[in-house]
């Protein structure tokens, strides 16, 4: 499913909006935009903006969702745009003219995130070609093994697709191996010799009686050892080494995985990316492509953009609010030991060296962070307070949710707790052969982010179905040890010190 061509207007406003891009700095893919209606729009960011992907039921559940919340007046997609060389991006043929340029220039920021920003820097940049395969190669196996099966399969491994370890693209954490050719076995195990005669010693200590017993003690020495050798986060990876699968589970559960490796950048700079393209959209329109005629058009939907609703994080408002709050600190230099250490409220509020070097420093934070380096490193007191940012929190008493605390260093705890992990929960690989059965221990790190029993148990069954043996997860709950188990028939709790 293709787009058509855009109008010569509209031709022309993406080369007006290129070169207003240009003159500003960015350094983007070349963006090819596409026209096409809502319902096309729709389907499109139901498949995450690949038309070519194989198909699935949650993919025709997510576009439901979509194309509901359009018809209600719910929702609308106003611009999508793909991390790829070059950039592809869609347009509602419905929006009016002043809706098509602040998109075009939206686009061109994301195109200049995806490029310049290192956490993208390891993503397939021919991810549109390559999904394409992945779709062809799914269909192949639905001719080939029945749409049930393969179906089924994919449903467990789509609902793991988060069990990935983010960084592991860019730190080598452990050598390529799988678990028939682990660490070679100490040429220090010999088996024990009997002292005798030298002119005896083949009676008393046969050589086929030693290499036996060093062939039994090495295969102990091989069941004491730890698989893995060290508690392994991506989940996936140890499962397409290690699982007991037909070649082609193996190969959809590496599609799924590389998908989501893909995908994985955008959950870790969603702030990062919707401010860094929103800064520019609005700069682009305010001082260079909006009209008179348009701009009153242009404010209204920026702010609805922009808005934010009671118990919800907007991501384009406080990314954009923080790009904004960085440049101005380097423009008027309010950083550095000397800002830090000044107790005088009255100077603080009339600082301004001049420096002017706020332009240069948003585009350094634009290519070196993502969202939790980001909050971390330039979330300010009084930034928290310029914006009223607090934490909140459900009082059962009123059963309604009230605010909990406006205290800094709670609120940034907070945003840092939901991003860490994309704001999953830590899991890792402990034991791949738990108590000598060949059964699989997982092990949830708590780091902020609590395990919600409901999805750990459905989790559970489907890592069964990939594994062929009982499961099992070790998590704390109310600072005790619990393991949650099942075996393919039952689920288990059980307390362990």
């Amino acid at each position: 499913m293709r787009g058509t061509e855009l109008t010569p207007e509209l031709a022309a406003c993406v080369d007006e909006i290129r070169q207003h891009a240009v003159d500003c700095g960015l350094d983007f893919f070349e963006v090819l935009f596409e026209l096409i209606d809502y319902d096309e729009m729709n389907m499109i960011a139901a498949y995450g903006g690949f038309p070519t992907r194989y198909q699935h039921w949650k993919f025709g559940m997510d576009y439901e969702e979509l194309r509901k919340g359009y018809a209600y007046g719910l929702q609308k997609i106003y611009e999508l745009v793909i991390n790829n060389d070059p950039c592809y991006a869609y347009l509602m043929r419905c929006n009016n003219l002043v809706d098509q340029k602040m998109v075009m220039a939206h686009v061109y920021g994301h195109s200049d995130f995806f490029k310049c920003n290192y956490w993208f820097g390891a993503t397939n940049r021919k991810m549109m070609d390559e999904i394409a395969n992945h779709g062809v190669r799914i269909r192949r196996y639905v001719e080939r093994f029945g749409q049930d099966a393969v179906e089924s399969f994919l449903d467990s491994c789509l609902s793991l697709d988060n069990l990935i370890d983010i960084h592991s693209p860019f730190i080598r954490r452990r050598e390529s191996k799988n678990r028939k050719d682990r660490e070679a076995i100490p040429q220090s195990v010999h088996a024990p010799r009997m002292k005798s005669k030298s002119y005896m010693d083949n009676f008393i200590n046969p050589p086929d009686y030693l290499e036996a017993e060093r062939d039994r003690l090495i295969e102990e020495f091989e069941r004491q050892k730890n698989f893995p050798e060290e508690p392994q986060k991506d989940v996936l990876l140890f499962l397409i080494e290690n699982a007991r699968l037909e070649r082609w589970q193996r190969d959809i559960l590496s599609i799924v995985r590389e998908e989501a490796y893909y995908f994985a950048p955008q959950g870790m700079t969603k702030i990062m990316n919707e401010g860094w393209a929103s800064y520019w959209h609005s700069t682009i329109m305010t001082e260079k492509a909006a009209t008179a005629a348009e701009i009153i058009d242009f404010a209204d939907h920026h702010s609805r953009t922009m808005s934010m609703q009671p118990g919800q994080l907007n991501p384009y408002k406080v990314g954009l609010e923080l790009f904004r709050d960085i440049e101005d600190r380097w423009n008027r230099g309010r950083y550095g030991p000397e800002w830090e250490s000044c107790d005088d409220y009255s100077r603080k509020v009339a600082w301004d060296t001049h420096e002017g070097k706020g332009r240069e420093k948003i585009f350094e934070v634009r290519r070196i962070h993502n969202d939790v380096t980001f909050i971390d490193e330039f979330l300010t007191r009084e930034f928290c307070q310029e914006n009223k940012l607090f934490t909140y929190a459900f009082n059962k008493q009123t059963q309604e949710f009230v605010i909990d605390d406006r205290e800094f260093r709670a609120v940034k705890d907070k945003l840092l707790f939901g991003l860490t992990n994309m704001g999953q929960p830590v899991i890792y690989v402990e034991d791949g052969n738990f108590m000598n059965r060949g059964e699989l221990l997982l092990r949830h790190e708590f780091a902020g982010m609590p395990l919600q029993h409901s999805h750990a148990r459905d989790t559970l069954v489907n890592l069964f179905h990939l594994w062929g043996r009982p499961v099992h997860i070790k998590t704390r709950v109310d600072k005790r040890t619990k393991i949650l188990s099942y075996d393919g028939v039952k689920h288990e709790e059980k307390i362990v010190k």
